[in-house]
């Protein structure tokens, strides 16, 4: 598994609009500039967090974007889903019912499983408000 730029800046701008949080809409060339992240990239990854209803988003004189829930709710897990799609370590994982006809006799896949299962985990336990805490002890596997 290997997530993408998209995935790392989308994860720096949610932690930004937290950080950044005063009820007011933040615009983007503020998120970019202070996170080093061109516009035009984060102008594409953005709308996407927007539709998905985890960000608000308003155009034109004072608009931008800002978290549409407290910083708590949302974990890292759900942002990378979203804006990476899966990250099962295997392709037979990304289905449900898993679509391999070599189930049955397949010697590896639990440990595949195990692992997919860590990683969710792990994303899932972590949120937004702790990356702008800044401890390590939430990392912990």
């Amino acid at each position: 598994m290997k997530i993408s730029t998209r995935g790392r800046y989308a994860l720096r701008a949610m932690i930004d609009m937290a950080e950044h949080n005063s009820g007011e809409y933040i615009p983007l060339r503020d998120i970019a500039e202070r996170q080093e992240i061109s516009e035009k990239y984060l102008e594409s990854i953005l709308p996407t967090l927007s539709k998905a209803g985890f960000l608000e988003g308003l155009r034109g004189k004072g608009g931008g974007y800002r978290l549409a829930r407290r910083a708590e709710t949302y974990t890292v897990g759900s942002i990378l889903q979203l804006v990476e799609g899966s990250f099962a370590p295997v392709a037979c994982l990304d289905c449900s019912p898993n679509p391999c006809t070599r189930i049955a006799e397949c010697r590896t896949l639990p440990m595949w499983q195990k692992l997919n299962d860590k990683l969710h985990d792990f994303f899932e336990g972590i949120t937004i408000a702790d990356l702008c805490r800044d401890t390590e002890s939430n990392f912990v596997i």
